[in-house]
Parts: C-alpha cells; structure tokens; sequence
C-alpha cells in the first residue's frame, strides 16, 4: 500500500479510512419512475463518466478502447443534425436518453454506499452510468454528491477551483491560454481567501435558517468530495492520469469549502454577470459626436446602443418592464465622461507576460467559454396536440471533455430532483425537472454592473498623480486595497510551457474594482466597476435549492418565487403539465434618478441604500422583472427579455430563427407536438443569421448585376437563402451544401459591413465601434470551435441601414443613412465592389484554421466551422457537424400533476 503523503489529511478528516466504500445498500432505493409524472428526456454530450485511469489512458492509447461511458452520449447529440426537419416522436429517443427518476428493474450497474454510510445509496445505471442518489438524510444526499461528482470530475473539478482563483496556470501549467484564463478571471473576481470564507458565512446571517443550511450543504458535500479523495491515497487506479501529465503523481488536494465558492465563481462571472463597458460606451459617444456633431452626434449613439430599439425581438410580449432606459430627467452632474484622449486601461498583469485578456485559449486543460448559446423554446398546452406544454430547452457552458456539467439523480428530504449542474458546486440540480415541472435557464445579461469615476486624492493633502492608490469615498481619503495572485509553473508532458511566473494586480475600492484611470475635467479619476454578485457567488443556490424542493414548487408561483432568489442575470424558464412560466431573474441595483446607465456615474450617485462593508444594496422588486406565463409560445436565445428592458439588443438577433419556427407552428390554429419543437430548435441551430436575416437587403439593393460574376454569385446567395440559409451538411457526406454561397457570405460580410458604414462614419468612429461591438461572430470562434454563434455582430445595424436606402418600412429609423452617404446608386455600387473584392478571397486563405490544416482540411468551410469538444482530460473526442446549440437539453412535455 501507498504511504500516505504528509499533506496534514487528519485536519480535513481523511484517516482512519478503509480503501473502499462497502458495496451494500443503506437507504432504501424507490422504484423506477416513483413520484415522477414521466415525460422528460435529455442528452449531455459526450457522456457522464470523466474519468480515466493511467491503466484506462493505456488501453485508450493502444487500442484506441475508451472508458464506459465517457461518449455514449456524443452521437445522439451529433446525429440530430442529420434527421431534422422530420423527426417523429418514435425517433425522440434515439437523440434524447429518458431522464426519468430512479433505475429500471435490472439496468443497476453498481449499488453503493459512499464512506459506508448508512444514510445514503447510490444507484449507477447500467445504460449511461448517470449517478442515482437515495438518501435518507439531506447530509447523506450532500454527502454522495460530493462523492460521485469526483467519480465522474475530479479533475476537472480541480480545473475549475483553480481557475475560480486564477490559479490554472499554477496549476496545468503556464500554456498562453491558461494564463488569459487567470487574467480574465483575476480581473472579474479577485478574492483572497478571506473574501472566499467570507461568503461561505454572510448567506447565515443574511438570509438566517434558509443560509445556515447552505453552509451545512456545502459542509458535507465537500466531505464527500474528500471521501473519494482518501481513497485515492489508498488506491492509485482511483486517481486521474492526468495528475501525472502535470507532473502531480501524487493526485489531488483534499478540498474545503471555499473551493465550492471558487467553482461557483467561475459559472457566476461567465454566464451570469452583464452590464459594465460605461467607459468603452462613453468613448464611443465621443467619437460620435466628433463625427456627426452634438445633437446628431448623441441621438445615433443612443440608436446603436440598443435602447429599446422598437423592432428589438423579446421574449415577454405585449407587456413592458422598463429598466435601464435613458433617464426622463437627465442628471448631467451623475455624468463621468472621461475627457478625450484621457483613458488608459488599469493593467492586471503586474509581472509576467500579458497574453491580452482577449487571448483565445486553446489546448488541452484550458477553457474555452462561450458568448451564450443558451436557449429555451416552450410552447403552451393550448398549442400542443396533447393539451401538455412542450419544452426543448438547455444552457450552453461550452462542449468540454469531459464535460463542466455533472449529471445527478437525486433523492431525500427536501430534494427531488434530476438534471445537470456545474461540477464542483453541484449541491443542487441547476438545470432539470422535479416529480411533475421542469426547468432550465438562459444568460440574460442585463445590467447588474455599473461604473463609477472615483476622485483620486494624496492623504498629504497635495495634488493625487494619476496613478494615485488613494480616492475619495464619501468624503474622506481612504486607500485602495490591492490583489495580488502571483502563479508560478514548471513543465510537464502535458504543458511544456517553459518555467515562469506571472503576479496579477487588481486594485479594489468600496465601490468596486479599478478598471481604468483618466482625468474629469481636468482632475485624475479612477473608474471602478461594481457588479452586483460580487462577493455573492454563492447566493443564487438559494434560488436552485428551492427549485430541488418538491414541497416549495406545486407551480408558477412558486417557480417565481425561487427564481426571484437567483441573484445572476439569468432568464429561468419553467414548464409543467399545465402551465409554462418565464422570469428574469437577476440582483437588479436600484440606481439614483437621472443616472444614465450606458454612461460612468460619479461616485456620490452611488447605487440607493450601498453598503460597502457587505456589498449589498437596495434591489428592484420582483413584480418589476419580466415575466410571462402561458404565453402561446415563449422563445429566448440570449435576447431582449422584454420591451423597455435594457440596451445592447439589436434589430435583428439569432432569436428570430427560433421565434419564426414557433410562430409558424402555432399560426391559424395549428398545433406542434414535442418533436416538431425539437426541429424548430435544431433547424435553427444551422441557420446562418447573416443569410436569414439580412442577406435579402443587400440583395435587394444590389438587384441585378451585368458583371457575369457577380452575377453568378449573387444566384447562388439567392439559392441559399431560399433554402433556408444553413450552414448544413444534410446528406452526411462530409461538406456544406451550398458551400460555394457560403463562402461567398463568409468573405463578403466583413467587406460588406466595411463598404456600408466606413466612408460616412470615418476611420475613427470605425474603429470606436469596432472595438466596442465585434463584426460578425461566426461559428469558429477565432478558433476555439466553441460552436456558440451569430450572437453580437453588426446584422441589425447593417439590416436597418439598408432598409432605410430601400425606402422600406423601418421602426426606430436612425437619424443618418450610412449606405453611401444616403444615396441608393452609390450604396449599390459599395456593396457590388464589396462583393467583386470578396470574390478575389480564395478558401484556403479564408478557412485557414490550425485544427483543420493538421488533419488535410484546410479550405474547408465543415471543418472551419466544426464543433470541437475541449479536451481539459487525457481522451478527446472527435469534431462533429456544427450546431448553435446548448451543451445540455432537455426535452419535456409532462404527463401529471401531483
């Protein structure tokens, strides 16, 4: 037996073990299908096992035998692409495995009872290995999840505490990617261990019984987690092999508590936080105003931004939720605009080489995050063929191998529930169905960050300089407080990334971190950046834990009432046998009056009722979130949650592509069945937005054309997007159709974008823009494949832009026409020559990605496209065909009620 290395074990309650937990039952297992009014199914690709042995990484390696379960689940996902439009409802299950509760009669692989416990069992089914937990106490449900969770994740949930401190490149080793990782979230959630303790302890006193018991959740799922990690010690198959890649034989750390809170702070800061950019937004104001005057200047910067733009797709129709708009009364004294030329960014790399927080990471044991390709698709039991609502809904953390989520079936006091959460903070099913109700959720991204210009100030009394580490709050000149996260790394096989270092620096304030320093009217200012869940990563669990609760949720009421404790800018979505409900949840600061939100705020404008000592405010009420239920359909894809609600959201947005399927399900007194739901979802999930939505105007603007080749191009675009506009491969044969037309769309967009806006706004309002909205955001993803697409780009600017020169129909008209100075012939010429330099792009040039060169497909528009798994283990997966599609869905239509 391994000698127990000396890494202070009895302190975290580790000895004294037996090498493996007893193989018997304890508490009783309920039968298959006990206290769930079935109809729900889900896939989450590649599939719920991560982990491999090196024995298992030997057999990979020779024989190319992967270990049960780890990609069961990948061509169920991958092959829906090939069937729909046209999948039946007897063909749901070959792309969606049952996710009812519990295991049928003889489909238990494995029964057993974590640390030999006599309050928990845990059921392992035969077909997809997914863990079923049976618990007679809620401390042996935590327990076995902590337990079976570092089955499956270990090591990725040791990525995932790392990254949560900005520790990976200390950790995996110091690749390019792993240290943007660290930047990023160094830069959006630095906090030292006493900031992590602290939030393990505020939600007791904040939120009394209901916080305590997530403490003691967190307690004993963490014991859980150390449970398996003793074994460990005991057992060297148990540990990952990818511990020895990264040059740690030895396997992994016992965890605390305060790991849980650094995991959920990695879901909190990238698929929960939105707002901030008031700096960024307030440069852009300038450089409109420098181009087209004041008045003129000011109205088309408040239009580009998204405010309540009226032909803005929304999820809550008929019904308006103001927040966030342009103040009635504006208060120019809140203003903070920086003077011109005056900004710099507050550096986060101290020492080290700054990779660029935009850097793409790629490679093994990094992390790729999506934008959001979140989305939710809900049609209401009086437009169903059954008179049951219909739900396809999931999140989109990203497709990793292993995958971030952890699948869990779980049962015991005030916990029944089944679904997938992130791994690492998985107390509670984040996503999944109870006995009779389902849910699912969606980034929203409203504003819960705001800037502030905070006065710099010397505590001698003289003039501050502008790199000033003392500001002004509230009255009295107080000193900034610095961050330090200092990684150090030396080679491994995995990452052989020469030794280095690297100290990040964030400098912190009572009202938020410091992100860039300028001068207001003349005097040296620090903008600071304060998010609402800052310091409140673990917050919305309340929120989860209640949806987990049968005895809290009998219907849409109560699903708002847990929704409303969810403190991310999340849309959550709910659907029963009887009723579907929509609602945004979010920490939504209540702001002073007169306060513009898309501008900095002086610091005395500070949020109503801010306490910097335990970063909490006074918070808009429930009533005033969007909201619907039982709309006839309700569609969502990271867009506009309802009219009056927010800025940022185009004209034209991914979400029509969704919104159009329903529409046309429901028309005339039509009616949809589940697989009909499934099919709009994934007839979306290939449609090129470009083509579906603004392809027409640029050719209706361009009409026809004597050039032969540009004729001849513009036939082709027409063909496509009278097929639909995908970017599909339907007969499986390892191309695009219509892949000439989507070449040309590829190497037209940018040209076009350019020829369109470029002469009229000037090179530096060009740029402005640029820098602060992307082009296009195609599916490669600047080469991290991360399939997420079409989310932010130019497609409504360019679409309200050209509709205007055509004279057509336009809601919320901008107060300048850009296409050639307004002119229709000299706009029709500037797309035509767009078009001819296009067509000069070759494909090799254009689809140029690494991953597609190395295996002989470069040039290819499938391969540049395609979906890649991210491999953070030893095994990988292989690519498969495109899809804008969340990484987990489930698919429901419930048959009872309680």
């Amino acid at each position: 037996m391994r000698r127990l290395p000396a890494i202070g074990l009895a302190a975290v309650g580790l000895l004294a073990l037996s090498p493996a937990s007893p193989a018997r039952a304890a508490a009783p297992v309920a039968p298959y299908q006990q206290d769930d009014f079935r109809g729900f199914r889900d896939v989450l690709p590649p599939g719920a096992s991560g982990q491999v042995s090196r024995a298992g990484l030997a057999a990979f390696d020779a024989a190319g035998v992967r270990p049960a379960h780890s990609d069961d689940q990948l061509a169920m996902y991958r092959d829906l692409v090939y069937v729909s439009p046209g999948l039946t409802a007897a063909g749901l299950p070959s792309y969606f495995k049952d996710a009812t509760f519990g295991v049928r009669s003889g489909d238990a692989a494995r029964t057993y009872s974590p640390g030999g416990r006599d309050d928990v069992t845990v059921v392992r089914d035969r077909g997809f290995g997914v863990a079923h937990v049976y618990a007679t106490t809620r401390a042996g449900a935590m327990y076995a999840l902590g337990y079976t969770t570092a089955e499956d994740r270990l090591y990725v949930m040791d990525l995932l505490r790392h990254v949560g401190r900005a520790q990976l490149a200390a950790f995996a080793g110091g690749a390019p990617g792993n240290r943007a990782a660290d930047q990023a979230q160094w830069a959006a959630a630095p906090y030292t261990e006493a900031d992590l303790q602290t939030q393990l302890d505020a939600p007791g006193r904040r939120y009394g019984p209901e916080g305590e018991r997530l403490r003691e959740d967190v307690g004993q799922y963490v014991a859980g987690i150390n449970r398996y990690v003793s074994e460990t010690r005991l057992d060297a198959s148990k540990v990952p092999a990818e511990y020895a890649d990264i040059g740690r034989p030895e396997g992994p750390q016992p965890w605390s508590p305060t790991d849980v809170v650094a995991v959920a702070t990695v879901g909190s800061v990238q698929f929960g936080r939105g707002g901030g950019g008031e700096v960024r937004s307030a440069q852009a104001l300038q450089a409109w105003q420098d181009r087209f005057g004041r008045a003129r200047g000011t109205r088309l910067w408040r239009q580009f931004s998204g405010v309540d733009d009226p032909e803005t797709p929304t999820t809550v129709r008929g019904h308006r939720f103001p927040y966030q708009q342009a103040p009635a009364r504006p208060d120019r004294a809140a203003n903070a605009i920086p003077d011109a030329g005056s900004v710099s960014a507050e550096p986060v790399v101290e020492s080290g080489v700054d990779t660029g927080l935009r850097a793409a990471p790629r490679g093994p044991g990094v992390l790729a995050f999506p934008r959001a390709a979140s989305n939710a698709l809900l049609v209401s039991a009086r437009e169903s063929f059954t008179g049951h609502p219909l739900a396809v809904f999931g999140p989109q953390i990203g497709h990793f191998a292993p995958q971030l989520l952890e699948e869990q079936d779980v049962h015991a006091p005030g916990l029944d529930a089944r679904g997938a959460a992130l791994a690492g903070a998985n107390l509670y099913v984040q996503y999944g169905h109870g006995r009779d109700y389902a849910w699912s959720a969606t980034s929203s991204g409203q504003d819960i960050t705001d800037t502030f210009a905070v006065d710099l100030c010397d505590p001698s009394g003289a003039p501050p300089s502008p790199g000033a580490d003392h500001y002004v709050f509230r009255g009295e000149c107080v000193p900034m407080e610095e961050l330090r996260r200092t990684n150090a790394w030396t080679p491994s096989s995995a990452d052989p990334t020469p030794a280095g270092t690297q100290t990040l620096r964030v400098l912190r304030t009572r009202l938020g971190l410091v992100r860039d320093r300028g001068t207001l009217r003349g005097r040296p200012v620090a903008y600071v950046e304060l998010r609402s869940t800052y310091l409140h990563e673990l917050d919305s669990h309340r929120g989860f834990s209640d949806l987990n609760d049968p005895d809290l949720v009998h219907g849409p009421a109560e699903f708002r009432a847990a929704a409303a404790k969810v403190s991310q800018a999340l849309n959550l979505f709910y659907a029963d046998d009887r009723d579907i409900a929509y609602f945004d949840a979010g920490a939504n600061p209540q702001r002073p009056a007169g306060v513009d939100p898309l501008l900095p705020t002086r610091a005395s404008f500070e949020w109503r009722n801010w306490n910097p000592d335990d970063w909490t405010a006074a918070y808009t009420g429930a009533d005033t979130h969007p909201q619907a239920g039982n709309q006839a359909w309700i569609a969502n894809w990271n867009n506009r949650p309802a009219p009056g609600y927010g800025s940022g959201y185009a004209s034209r947005h991914r979400v029509q592509a969704i919104a159009d399927r329903l529409r046309r399900g429901t028309a005339g007194g039509r009616k949809m069945g589940l697989a009909d739901v499934v099919d709009a979802m994934e007839g979306a999930a290939t449609v090129d937005l470009r083509g579906a939505v603004v392809l027409g105007d640029a050719l209706a603007v361009l009409g026809d054309q004597r050039d032969p080749t540009l004729a001849d191009a513009l036939d082709k675009l027409r063909e496509w997007r009278g097929q639909g506009s995908h970017r599909l491969d339907r007969d499986h044969d390892g191309g695009y159709e219509h892949a000439d037309a989507i070449a040309i769309m590829d190497a037209w967009w940018p040209r076009l974008v350019e020829a369109q806006f470029r002469p009229t706004m000037g090179a530096a309002l060009w740029d402005a823009l640029r820098a602060q909205v992307p082009v296009d955001s195609e599916p490669n993803g600047g080469g991290t494949h991360v399939g997420s697409a079409y989310l932010q780009g130019w497609y409504g600017w360019v679409s309200k832009d050209l509709r205007t020169v055509l004279r057509r129909k336009v809601r919320g008209r901008y107060a300048r026409v850009f296409c050639g100075g307004g002119n229709r012939a000299r706009c029709r010429r500037a797309l035509a020559e767009s078009l001819r330099a296009a067509l000069q792009v070759t494909p090799e040039t254009m689809y140029a990605d690494p991953l597609c060169a190395d295996t002989g497909r470069r040039g290819d528009p499938w391969c540049h496209d395609a979906l890649v798994f991210q491999r953070l283990g030893a095994i990988g997966q292989p690519l498969i065909h495109w899809q804008n599609r969340p990484a987990y869905q489930q698919v429901v239509e419930v048959q009872g009620h309680r």
